[in-house]
């Protein structure tokens, strides 16, 4: 189980907004929330920055693409693994969680045409 199962999946867009723009500024990540329900929305933003595909991507790049947002690369590798968000296999990251335009992740019905 990962440290934020038992957390409800956040729905408030306001509540999200807010606590990007306070712990965001300028695309940079100002501190690593203490609260875990904080830091699952940092966590989600940080897989759609770093993650914006399904496509895997080597350790070393994983690190130079958080060193963008945050200098302690390692932690945010660690979090976001344990959280369940991207997965690794030997020191290549995937992305675990549905993209955006996934009808699972808005809710919408799949549309058949």
């Amino acid at each position: 189980m990962s440290i934020v199962d038992d957390i409800p999946p956040i729905e408030d867009q306001a509540y999200e907004e807010k606590v990007l723009r306070s712990f965001v500024r300028g695309g940079r990540l100002v501190r690593i929330p203490a609260r875990e329900r904080k830091k699952r929305v940092i966590l989600r933003w940080l897989v759609e920055t770093v993650f914006p595909d399904a496509a895997p991507v080597e350790e070393r790049d994983v690190n130079m693409r958080l060193a963008l947002v945050y200098p302690d690369v390692s932690s945010l590798r660690r979090y976001l693994v344990d959280a369940g968000m991207v997965t690794r296999e030997r020191m290549v990251y995937r992305r675990a969680v549905p993209l955006p335009a996934d009808p699972e992740v808005s809710g919408a019905p799949a549309r058949e045409e």
